[in-house]
């Protein structure tokens, strides 16, 4: 593991067991709400590069940072899969597994049963995550079609229905 991914999984563990006290709110920390979403080069499950400036645009499009091992991620789960149920093809769901203790293939097996519908990205090189300020895994991102942040939260717990309603009005 590089430098890079263990500051990440070092900080990922802090803010996890911080979220144990209490669930996050929105913009406590990472990417700043209404600045333009940055770019960053990810990869496809199948390791091709992708870039996640390119999904945004014609819709809105909400991004998850997260992991397999992650247990607050799998909290969010039925929230993100209602809010993919309630807005079908108005909004771009991402997911964007962190590569803090896990492999590209992992991944794979994961997303094979969960978070369908969704387009998958593996961040190897921490690019989106350095990019985008995620301070641990369960952050979402909500970006409008003009590419601005509207949205960023992290923990079980966020405002995902409210954040979609407002950036489809």
């Amino acid at each position: 593991m590089t430098a890079k991914g263990r500051n990440f999984a070092f900080a990922a563990v802090i803010a996890l067991a911080s979220l144990v006290a209490r669930p996050a709110a929105a913009q406590e920390s990472g990417i700043e709400v209404g600045t333009v979403a940055p770019d960053a080069a990810v990869e496809t499950l199948d390791g091709k590069a992708a870039s996640l400036r390119s999904l945004v645009g014609e819709k809105p499009v909400l991004i998850e940072f997260w992991a397999t091992w992650c247990g607050v991620c799998k909290e969010l789960e039925p929230a993100i899969e209602a809010a993919q149920a309630k807005y079908g093809n108005r909004v771009n769901f991402v997911g964007v597994a962190v590569s803090a203790n896990q492999s590209a293939e992992r991944v794979r097996r994961y997303t094979a049963l969960h978070l369908k519908g969704f387009t998958h990205f593996y961040d190897r090189r921490g690019n989106a995550v350095e990019a985008y300020d995620v301070p641990a895994t369960s952050y979402i991102v909500i970006l409008g079609r003009d590419g601005k942040v509207a949205y960023s939260g992290l923990g079980a717990k966020q405002a995902i229905d409210a954040a979609l309603a407002k950036v489809l009005e």
